[in-house]
């Protein structure tokens, strides 16, 4: 109690410190920061500017000891903390020095307002603003001299433009990729000269470089030189040119070779066998796990380049950076393995050797994946119930990467409110599915080989029984066929030419049967149906895309149902418009739909995003259906 006492009087007694003076305890010669203010001058409202700006605001602002964490409270908390309790060396004293007081507090001679303000002249240079200016002014409070704020003046005035961007100093072939990738430059002339984007240019550039077999080329190998004299009036003319002599195996192509794969156990075991596929060596630990034409197709995407120096076939595969991403990509994605590293080095250390070999090494992941999901519904018809779903998926089924999903879920739901209804208790819900997934395209076969981009292939059926307590009983069946492309990053398609769904209204209780008379819509969503459908789905998302601040995600689908089976009816001599035909003694679906969602999020600072979204669809029917 002594103690709690005593921390109660050192809290009042920090409450008093309110009306005392928090510069008590300065150091002789200090001023105590009480925060800065920031004046901008012919502002400039691009977007590089706009950038510029906002890491200026940055480099200049320092929390000041005279508010309370954070700093959105205008009250001298922490040095009300440090006045009291800084003479403490133990005790609980110290501890709330440590805690709670400004330790230490902010001076402005710890501010640094100089180096502060050159820091934000740097940054002006660098987005284009070379004849900008920044200057502060120390601002001593009236009322004690012994406080005192910062004034920055940031004056931006006119940003510079690009006016020519010339390739100096490198080789003769070098010079003819450079050039002929010049249309795909970050920085081109007409745009507002900005640091960052010459070091994603350089990048750019080495990229460009690595992908026509320049290996060994890096952005480091260039740098730019900017010259404000040669065209007056805001501009500057840029020469990327090479550091210094360049390497010798920077300036060469080179091929790819042979390749060699090391498979390790899935605790890491090394390998105890081997195998040579065609020019593919693979090393494999007890049993191979996958199949060898599949290695080779997974990691032969390198292009074909034929060389007028080509010796050797192994010669046909100019090495390219892309290539190499997308191999790294198509691995990754099969799921197969925990780990994976390639590696591609020198076949020889001789000074004309322009041959990499490739020695991928990789490791088996666990072949069985297991989910388990739990959840509890309560719905505004006072029905409330557990939920819950348990998937297995085996991976690498037929040693191709292939996928195995088997999932099983299931709900059930009571009666929550009161009255006669809360005694029906059984309304319930299960399914069961199942999806087999390829990493290819499988049926029908489109060319010898893959895919330069993500496609996959998906099989699934799935049953589900659903049952409507003192209503009716449900059972719904089907399956499709699915082929998702991945062609670029912001483009996706999927096909789905088959989908079929299968509906049997089991059971409807004299309940059900009035409210169905009474709506007749209702019943027919539920009653016995066939839906044979085709579907597209188009996705576009812009959001991984460079210098994208607002990003766009828009998707639409066209399904297409019953018009195949009607038209094969109509070659036996039924209409295509005649309604009520059937097929396996059900009717079957006959329309078109279109559905499209746009949404769209607007950036508005660092951390804060304003989302929108919308929404469309339209249903023709027809023929068989009404």
């Amino acid at each position: 109690m002594k103690n709690t006492y005593r921390l109660w009087g050192y809290m009042m007694a920090g409450v008093l410190l309110a009306a005392c003076s928090v510069t008590k305890h300065l150091p002789e010669g200090e001023q105590l920061y009480t925060g800065s203010e920031t004046e901008i001058l012919n502002k400039s409202t691009t977007k590089v500017g706009e950038t510029a700006l906002t890491e200026i605001e940055a480099a200049l602002n320092k929390t000041p000891s005279t508010k309370i964490v954070g700093g959105f409270l205008p009250i001298p908390f922490k040095m009300w903390m440090y006045n009291s309790f800084v003479k403490y060396e133990k005790g609980l004293g110290k501890w709330m020095f440590n805690k709670l007081a400004a330790n230490p507090p902010v001076f402005i001679s710890t501010v640094s307002p100089d180096v502060r303000a050159k820091i934000a002249t740097n940054l002006l240079r660098d987005y284009g603003y070379f004849n900008g200016t920044v200057s502060y002014a120390t601002l001593v409070n009236k009322k004690d001299s012994l406080k005192a704020g910062i004034r920055y003046t940031v004056d931006m005035k006119n940003p510079y433009e690009v006016d020519t961007i010339f390739y100096q100093g490198f080789s003769r072939p070098t010079l003819q990729v450079m050039e002929r990738g010049r249309r795909m430059a970050y920085v081109k002339p007409g745009e507002q000269f900005n640091v960052v984007e010459l070091d994603e240019e350089r990048t750019r550039v080495s990229s460009l470089l690595r992908n026509r077999g320049y290996f060994y080329f890096r952005p480091d190998y260039m740098t730019f030189q900017a010259d404000t004299t040669l065209v007056p009036g805001g501009h500057i003319s840029l020469k990327l040119l090479p550091v210094g002599v360049l390497p010798a195996a920077a300036q060469r192509q080179y091929y790819v070779g042979n390749s060699s794969i090391y498979l390790y156990g899935k605790n890491g075991e090394a390998p105890t066998d081997s195998m040579t596929y065609k020019d593919m060596n693979i090393h494999y630990y007890e049993k191979l796990k996958v199949r060898p034409n599949m290695l080779y197709r997974w990691t032969n995407y390198q292009a074909y380049v034929r060389s007028r120096q080509m010796r050797a076939s192994n010669r046909t595969r100019l090495y390219s950076q892309h290539r190499q991403e997308q191999v790294q990509e198509k691995l990754s994605q099969l799921g197969i393995f925990s780990y994976m590293d390639v590696q591609y080095a020198p076949r020889d250390a001789a000074a004309n050797s322009d041959t990499l070999d490739v020695a991928l090494r990789a490791t088996f992941a666990k072949p069985l994946d297991a989910e388990l999901e739990l959840n509890v519904v309560t719905k505004s018809n006072d029905q409330t119930g557990p939920g819950a779903s348990f998937g297995v998926t085996r991976n690498n089924v037929f040693g191709g990467g292939e996928s195995w999903n088997v999932k099983l879920k299931g709900s059930y739901e009571w009666q929550t409110g009161s009255g006669e209804k809360n005694s029906l208790m059984n309304s319930w819900e299960m399914g069961l599915s199942t999806a087999l997934t390829f990493p290819r395209v499988v049926f029908p076969r489109w060319g010898k080989q893959e895919f330069d981009f993500p496609a996959t292939t998906t099989f699934r059926l799935y049953v589900n029984q659903l049952n409507r307590a003192k209503y009716y009983k449900l059972l719904s069946f089907g399956g499709n066929a699915t082929y998702d492309f991945q062609p670029t990053r912001t483009n996706k398609h999927s096909i789905t030419p088959f989908k079929l769904t299968f509906n049997v209204l089991q059971h409807k209780s004299p309940e059900f049967e009035a409210i169905a008379d009474a709506n007749p819509a209702l019943y027919l969503s539920l009653k016995d149906q066939f839906i044979p459908a085709m579907e597209y789905t188009y996705t576009y998302d812009n959001s991984s895309m460079r210098r994208v601040k607002n990003p766009i995600w828009w998707q639409s689908t066209i399904t297409s149902a019953g018009n195949i089976t009607s038209g094969i009816y109509r070659i036996f001599g039924k209409s295509f418009s005649e309604p009520d035909k059937s097929l396996l003694n059900a009717p079957f679906a006959q329309f078109v739909k279109l559905s499209t969602e746009f949404r769209h999020l607007w950036k508005m600072d660092q951390n804060n995003m304003v989302a929108s979204r919308v929404a469309l669809g339209t249903l023709f029917t027809y023929g068989n259906a009404r």
